[in-house]
């Protein structure tokens, strides 16, 4: 690694290389920054994964690539090798992750002792592939902007993390449709839900797996009266948003 891309990598994520003084939530134990969304099955929410500083200097290094500097460059996407600070970021989400409490072990078998198939935790084999990420994508969103209800396409494995940067927002999420309450939840009958809010403000990621990868949709909807919080409509600002997924292999 050149010298370049080592100072950007301190600018971001500190002094040292394994993620230790990345300033994550309260900087002391990385398992309380985890939140399960108690509805969606495989939806966590890490609420200051980055705080303000790590924040702003991972902002200018986004500027420093080039990619928005016109108004009309609001979407920059990566395949294979990633820049440098991404490959970072994805070692940082790797490290959080492994080092909660919510992993998976991975089953032993014919050992059905303690095994909860409807536990909330992050599956270990996913965090073990390599790389764990090998695609990223960046979208600018200005005041009103935002994206409509849909899943990631098929060509991408199972996992995806996305980063909120400078305005916060509401996500909602959707059953895919066709898929009954029933199903997702494994419980009776009941009418469709209700779509599901997840409060994201700037520094926060989440993360799917699974249903929620899978079985529910994501949007984003900033047009005027739709972003709204405990009664409250938010502020909206320009939001910058970092998606990291795993292309399928071709056999």
């Amino acid at each position: 690694m050149d010298a370049t891309n080592e100072e950007i990598l301190r600018q971001v994520f500190g002094d040292s290389s394994d993620g230790e003084d990345l300033e994550l939530g309260d900087g002391s134990d990385p398992s309380n920054c985890w939140e399960p969304i108690k509805e969606i099955k495989g939806l966590w929410l890490c609420r200051d994964f980055l705080r303000p500083q790590r924040q702003s200097s991972l902002l200018s290094t986004i500027q420093n690539e080039g990619w928005f500097t016109e108004a009309s460059h609001n979407q920059a996407m990566r395949f294979g090798d990633l820049p440098a600070w991404a490959a970072e970021l994805s070692h940082s989400i790797r490290k959080v992750v492994l080092a909660s409490d919510f992993v998976l072990e991975p089953i032993v078998l014919g050992n059905t002792d303690n095994v909860n198939e409807n536990a909330c935790s992050f599956p270990s084999d996913l965090f073990c592939r390599e790389p764990l990420f090998d695609q990223l994508i960046l979208n600018s969103y200005q005041p009103g902007e935002g994206i409509c209800a849909h899943t990631d396409l098929m060509r991408f494995e199972d996992g995806i993390a996305i980063l909120s940067l400078e305005s916060s927002c509401v996500m909602h999420f959707s059953p895919v449709d066709g898929t009954s309450r029933a199903f997702l939840m494994d419980g009776e009958k009941d009418p469709p839900l209700a779509k599901i809010p997840v409060y994201l403000t700037p520094g926060s990621l989440i993360f799917m797996s699974g249903e929620a990868r899978y079985l529910w949709k994501h949007e984003i909807n900033r047009m005027p009266g739709f972003q709204n919080w405990e009664g409250e409509e938010l502020n909206q600002k320009r939001r910058i948003s970092i998606t990291l997924r795993k292309l399928c292999q071709v056999e």
